[in-house]
């Protein structure tokens, strides 16, 4: 599979982990690029952040205006209605990326997947598949959308899971966000949820809490 285009940026010499990010409906890998330097990571921990961007294909709820989309949503309401075959294309194109990373030297148990909005739903349907021990997962602003199709694999069964969402959101309500919560819960994962008194965007703060959930899940190389 030929990777999917994607911004590289890397905090140091030598990362000793990865972040793969995924951006959300018609952006691009570009649109959290500019967050690194404001995580303010330490010296001692080098990171590698990669954005990839989604491709272009036609999305039912814009009338079928073709835009970067990670899979088309046929319908909105607190349950989505999207196309599942795509979003598992999505996560396969994502499991590349991994491999990649595992490839360059980087072990499993030290990347970490990131998704905001329709791309945390990706990372919600890779990660939790993924037949490798991962860091964790960071979800912001996102659902749940796999259905009942997904399978969490044995050496993800106690993945942890950082969830993120805005109070004010009206474009993934909060409760979409508590429901994924809820979803985890039954599928017997600890997840943790914060919320903050924003829309269908990220904080300040939230950038905050983010630097130091990534320190805490990827700062075992260091010795921290």
């Amino acid at each position: 599979m030929a990777l999917l285009p994607h911004i590289t940026v890397e905090t140091g010499e030598a990362p000793l982990g990865s972040v793969i990010w995924l951006h959300g409906l018609g952006a691009s890998g570009h649109d959290f690029e500019a967050i690194v330097p404001h995580l303010a990571l330490p010296d001692e921990l080098p990171l590698r952040f990669i954005f990839p961007h989604a491709p272009e294909i036609p999305v039912t709820i814009n009338g079928g205006f073709v835009m970067p989309a990670w899979y088309d949503i046929l319908e909105l309401g607190l349950e989505r209605k999207i196309d599942h075959a795509q979003i598992r294309q999505s996560s396969d194109a994502i499991r590349a990326l991994i491999a990649q990373e595992i490839e360059r030297g980087i072990p499993s148990e030290q990347i970490l997947l990131a998704g905001f909005s329709q791309g945390g739903a990706v990372v919600y349907q890779c990660g939790l598949s993924y037949e490798k021990p991962l860091a964790g997962i960071l979800a912001l602003s996102t659902y749940f959308a796999s259905g009942d199709d997904l399978r969490v694999h044995p050496a993800n069964s106690a993945i942890p899971v950082h969830l993120f969402h805005g109070t004010e959101d009206d474009m993934v309500p909060e409760r979409m966000g508590l429901a994924a919560c809820e979803r985890l819960k039954a599928l017997g994962l600890e997840p943790e949820f914060r919320h903050y008194p924003i829309g269908h965007e990220v904080s300040l703060q939230e950038i905050r809490d983010l630097s130091v959930v990534i320190q805490g899940l990827l700062g075992n190389a260091t010795g921290t």
